[in-house]
């Protein structure tokens, strides 16, 4: 019986990550030549931007066959940070991965980034070091630096002869091989106390016996099998795919489960159809099946849409016989019915977004936390009067990564949440070719984001002096929770005591106030209880328990207290060593947290956590401090209070705190509703 293995290819940016998904590809047989990513001829990075830059933007899947019971999706992800969340959604649908090192660069701050990543999850790694036939490629020094760096666990399957040179060789290291077996039983013997005890008694295991601990450490994420290798001249893929094939095991599946999956990218045909990329955990979808999808906003706010598939395609391998081209290359077919552990392009409805879920969460645990953008801009068309087009457009760009928010901006501009500034050079190509609008983008600023520090309650009844406005009666308590755990909305009153819909309008107006809190900035970390909500029958609509909850929730906000935050990154800095002193003193002026610099021969090595903000300054001084010869590499970080002056954010919401203003914006945007 056929299985599936849902593999990932994860790296920093250049370390041969697109390269490497070529020489898999080419050499099972799914395409007839390898592409190459200077001549813009790479299978899986498609898109002309993609193809122009030389990078890897979108995740992509291709496929190819491995024997002849294992087929092997294979997902490229994206290597650049500001592409980080993409890689992150990736991770939640696959069965393991590769992750690829230069061996000439070794361990980068994104290599280490996306490790934490994969074992926090638990997803078996291998490690493979590409490039070993470039000048300067290292071997040994460079396994100390994996284990020091990146991750100790590591079990090296191979070796490498000639480093560095046109001739570098890839051996394998068979378990056969006494001494090889002894290195590797030593090594696993850290998570096998059996096993040690075996060690100490002299007693080796054999190959296949001890094949089988490695495999199952592998799979716990306790071991990461280590190859070397080149993807441009296919030295050592010979190995890495038998280490694929024997130590990534895909779990099995539970086809009698009601269907679960999730939608992790999302496509547009020509004519502008969304495609999405599902991957089933258990069940089976037919094509015609009526599902339900779940979604969880990036506020906290969850959703369900129902609808009915219109069509199922898998992207298959080539058939035996032939390599790549004509009628045998892996293409995109139509089926009838996708099975557990399988990977689909789902033709639906247009409302469907990356990280929707199909039936209960697959993993456990729900979504995956993704790091969320620290930086906004806002976005105007350079023709006036195409204001609509340009946030029509950008909310389309924004289903296929919903952590980039858009938002009204002052003048009929769109605001939009990002995570760097390549990702906004590639939106704005993005638009002027997908969407014939030319936007001009505002300078980046940081986004900041507020926490309650307290409890605190509002309640607004109908019968109190002066809160005769609205129909309703609603009291709310606001109280922090652990930072990380986003927004819960939980209600006190039973479902009875009011219509679903006056509930649902108290919910959704809660959500979107917190969008703005009590300085324009987003709320987070904390929950939201509804302890009183009532009614006047018949008068009260929805309507009031909507417009009358920001009133309320905000009052609670404010009696609760509350801080404003602004994002951090962490920088790993590399300089010459009589630098050190004034680039601390850089690092100080800037009020960063510094770790204890590490001397790495006549170089030092340092760890400084410093607002977003102010990355881009610490970036442009460091040459200058360094000669040039400074390295720093910078990914999200924590978060720190805002100190001095308190930073405001433009309101579109009519400021509820002020009663006459607010009451002026409601009636206000009643007009132009119903004017319009």
């Amino acid at each position: 019986m056929e299985t599936t293995l849902n593999l990932g290819i994860l790296a920093h940016i250049d370390a041969g990550k697109t390269s490497l998904t070529e020489r898999l590809l080419f050499d099972h047989g799914a395409v007839p030549e390898l592409g190459s990513v200077d001549a813009g001829s790479t299978r899986t990075d498609t898109g002309e931007l993609e193809r122009e830059r030389g990078i890897t933007i979108r995740t992509a899947v291709a496929t190819f066959a491995l024997g002849d019971d294992l087929q092997v999706n294979l997902v490229d992800t994206p290597g650049h940070p500001d592409f980080i969340a993409e890689v992150e959604r990736a991770l939640s649908v696959l069965d393991g991965a590769v992750l690829v090192l230069s061996a000439v660069e070794g361990v980068q701050a994104q290599t280490r980034v996306l490790m934490r990543s994969l074992r926090k999850l638990r997803l078996p790694t291998l490690i493979f070091v590409n490039k070993i036939d470039r000048a300067g490629a290292r071997e040994t020094g460079l396994l100390a630096e994996i284990r020091a760096r990146l991750v100790p666990d590591i079990v090296p399957l191979s070796t490498v002869k000639h480093p560095g040179s046109p001739g570098a060789r890839a051996v394998p290291e068979p378990l056969t091989r006494p001494d090889v077996r002894a290195r590797v039983a030593e090594a696993l013997a850290e998570h096998d106390d059996a096993l040690l005890a075996r060690l100490v008694d002299g007693a080796l295991p054999a190959a296949d016996e001890l094949g089988e601990i490695l495999a199952a450490q592998t799979a716990a994420g306790l071991a990461h099998p280590v190859l070397f290798g080149s993807a441009l001249t296919g030295e050592g893929i010979p190995g890495l795919t038998a280490a694929v094939a024997r130590f990534l095991r895909p779990p099995a599946a539970d086809p009698d489960r009601p269907a679960s999956g999730t939608v992790f990218a999302i496509e547009r045909t020509p004519g502008g159809e969304k495609t999405a990329y599902l991957r089933l955990f258990s069940g089976r979808l037919r094509e015609r099946d009526r599902v339900t999808f779940r979604r969880r906003e990036p506020n906290g706010a969850t959703s369900a849409f129902t609808g009915r598939v219109t069509g199922l395609e898998r992207v298959t391998p080539p058939r035996p016989g032939g390599r790549g081209g004509g009628p045998h290359s892996a293409r995109p077919a139509a089926v009838r019915s996708l099975d557990a552990g399988g990977i689909a392009r789902l033709r639906w409805v247009p409302g469907i977004r990356v990280g929707d879920h199909l039936g209960e969460p697959p993993r456990p645990g729900g979504q995956q936390h993704f790091t969320p953008p620290s930086l906004e801009t806002v976005v105007r068309p350079r023709q006036p009067g195409r204001e609509t087009e340009l946030h029509a457009a950008l909310t389309a760009l924004a289903d296929e990564d919903p952590l980039i928010r858009t938002r009204p901006a002052a003048g009929g501009a769109t605001s939009v949440l990002l995570y760097g500034a390549v990702q906004r050079e590639v939106i704005a190509a993005r638009l002027q070719r997908d969407f014939g609008v030319e936007a001009a983008f505002e300078p980046v600023t940081p986004v900041y984001f507020e926490r309650p520090v307290a409890k605190g309650e509002a309640l607004a009844e109908m019968d109190r002096q002066g809160l005769h406005d609205f129909w309703a009666t609603v009291g709310l308590r606001v109280e922090p929770t652990a930072p990380g755990s986003g927004v819960s909305f939980i209600r006190e009153d039973e479902w009875g005591v009011l219509p679903r819909a006056f509930h649902r309008a108290i919910e959704e107006a809660v959500f979107r106030t917190l969008e703005q809190g009590l300085y324009g900035w987003e709320v987070t970390d904390c929950r939201v209880t509804v302890f009183r909500a009532r009614q006047h029958a018949p008068d009260s609509t929805a309507a009031d328990f909507r417009h009358l909850t920001p009133q309320v929730l905000l009052r609670a906000l404010r009696a609760a207290g509350s801080r404003l935050y602004e994002p951090c990154q962490t920088a790993e800095i590399e300089i010459p060593a009589d630098t050190l002193s004034a680039v601390v003193g850089l690092l100080a002026g800037l009020g960063a947290g510094i770790s204890q610099p590490v001397e790495n021969g006549t170089a030092w090595s340092l760890t400084a956590e410093l607002p977003t903000r102010l990355v881009q300054e610490l970036t442009k001084a460091l040459p200058g401090l360094t000669r040039g010869e400074g390295s720093l590499w910078a990914r999200p970080g924590g978060d720190r209070p805002v100190r001095g002056r308190t930073p405001l954010r433009e309101r579109f919401d009519g400021d509820p705190l002020d009663r006459d203003a607010y009451l002026r914006f409601l009636a206000d945007r009643s007009l132009a509703r119903a004017s319009g």
